[in-house]
């Protein structure tokens, strides 16, 4: 199984200056819950962007067009076809974590698309490929609690492909 994972604004930024715009922990905590004891692949920026650190208790890989780029412990693939045919040899889902080529690279791709939807606008210079919505299928939908340390209205939606 081959799933994306992101926040998005609603203008579709999910990123400035290859970190979140944003900080919302129970998006963190959505992100942390559904990818911890699997393995997640992200585009070096994204890796860069995070400390050049794999999160604990994944499988980290690092998709990267450059055939000498090394990062210690995280395996590296130079292709999304290896990113397919990973997911496909897998009995644990594989998450994608960004960043805009990868998701546009493997949208055809996905199984599952896990979205955390922030109702408000910000900055950035990073944004979620336009997605043809009429291929997925709404299959959980949970709004987020909005408090002193989750500013914004947020909700957490779970789509599975038609």
């Amino acid at each position: 199984m081959l799933a994306a994972i992101w926040a998005q604004d609603k203008n579709g930024v999910i990123g400035k200056d290859n970190k979140l715009p944003w900080y919302l922990p129970e998006d963190l905590k959505f992100f942390k819950d559904s990818t911890v004891g699997n393995t997640l692949v992200m585009g070096r920026k994204t890796f860069e962007g995070m400390g050049s650190r794999p999160l604990p208790n994944r499988e980290t890989i690092i998709l990267t067009k450059a055939p000498s780029y090394t990062a210690e412990n995280v395996k590296i693939l130079h292709s999304t076809e290896e990113v397919v045919e990973l997911a496909n040899q897998q009995s644990t889902p594989v998450f994608v974590g960004g960043g805009t080529e990868i998701f546009r690279e493997l949208l055809p791709h996905f199984d599952y698309l896990y979205r955390t939807f922030i109702d408000e606008s910000f900055a950035g210079d990073t944004y979620m490929p336009e997605v043809d919505w009429s291929h997925w299928k709404l299959i959980e939908k949970t709004e987020g609690i909005v408090d002193e340390r989750n500013r914004y209205k947020h909700q957490f939606e779970i789509y599975g492909r038609k």
